[in-house]
């Protein structure tokens, strides 16, 4: 587990470096689906996930 949490936050520091210094490129876009892979076997993973039901539910019922 302490691993993965490692893993989570150095390719989390990564991926914003990325994103603020010159746009995502291809080879950004690899380190993008490791962190998510890796961010999907921690603890918060199921909280993630509920939000993301959230939100969607929410915008979901948005009536124009």
């Amino acid at each position: 587990m302490i691993l993965s949490i490692s893993g989570v936050v150095l390719l989390g520091v990564i991926v914003f470096v990325f994103f603020r210094k010159d746009g995502l490129k291809a080879s950004h876009a690899i380190i993008c689906a490791l962190f998510g892979f890796y961010l999907a076997s921690t603890a918060i993973a199921p909280s993630i996930r509920a939000g993301g039901t959230s939100l969607a539910n929410l915008l979901g019922g948005i009536k124009f």
